[in-house]
């Protein structure tokens, strides 16, 4: 059993104790410690139709909003009110306050729409690197023309006002439709994507995926490819820590950098700046 202080150390005491409460700083009712709480870390979030109905994430440095229901043909049921939730975030590092992230694939034969010529829209020629996208051809012709074709519809039909005035990241991952024998016809679909929004001058192009995953996918780019130099958004980590050193790890492409990594903490996906 504790020993009793004498009255006046007990009173010194429990004056000294309320002191140091007065001292301790609290956390804001209304938020909890991010991850990178007591660090200088100032961290993004990236939200999609799986948060659609669900408590977004506070206090976000940046947001990343995902344009597709999951598939590259496809749109978030819920952009309108995300892309409201991103232009909130603070800023405070490399990363614009707003980005956008759009699904990826090489369905082919399984795709509910396939190109059959180098036009998209209807009657807006496209100068396609691979030569003439004919009927029934699945190789980089006509996948070059598809990757083009989702860039389009996802600046133009997804509800995205002045799509020049984003940076847009490729997701490139293996729950999506892709060739399992042609990675270059899986490349060229991204090729067309990247070159349709270079068209259109916007702030920048990037890839999310992982390194094995992308491995799969697409494998090695040479240079004269336009991924070559694109930025890289690193999945993986499984906190602050992990992102950070995921920084150093090599980009998806050997002429880029890798810019962002992201992890997941209390079911959020979180982003941290590499620069």
């Amino acid at each position: 059993m504790p020993r009793t202080l004498p009255r006046t150390r007990a009173v010194t005491a429990w004056a000294a104790f309320l002191l140091a409460m007065l001292l301790i700083p609290a956390w804001p009712a209304s938020a909890a410690p991010s991850p990178g709480a007591g660090t200088s870390t100032l961290l993004g979030n990236d939200v999609s139709w799986p948060q659609c109905g669900t408590a977004l994430p506070k206090g976000q440095a940046f947001g990343i909003v995902g344009l597709n229901n999951g598939l590259a043909n496809t749109t978030n049921p819920c952009l309108a009110e995300q892309l409201k939730w991103a232009a909130t975030s603070s800023g405070g590092t490399a990363q614009p306050k707003v980005s956008l992230y759009v699904n990826t694939a090489n369905p082919g034969r399984a795709g509910s729409w396939w190109p059959s010529s180098d036009e998209y829209p209807s009657g807006t020629p496209v100068r396609n690197p691979y030569g003439p996208c004919k009927p029934k051809d699945y190789g980089k012709a006509c996948a070059y023309m598809y990757g083009y074709a989702k860039a389009w519809d996802d600046a133009y039909i997804r509800g995205i006002s002045n799509p020049a005035s984003y940076v847009w990241w490729l997701d490139v991952e293996t729950g999506n439709s892709w060739s399992t024998s042609d990675k270059d016809a899986n490349r060229a679909v991204l090729e067309g994507m990247t070159d349709f929004f270079r068209s259109i001058n916007v702030k920048g192009v990037g890839i999310y995926s992982t390194g094995s995953q992308w491995s799969q996918i697409v494998g090695n780019v040479g240079s004269s490819s336009s991924l070559y130099s694109l930025p890289s958004w690193l999945a993986g980590a499984r906190s602050v820590t992990g992102a950070k050193g995921n920084c150093s790890n090599p980009p998806l492409t050997a002429g880029g950098r890798v810019t962002l990594t992201q992890f997941v903490s209390g079911g959020f996906d979180y982003d941290y700046s590499c620069f």
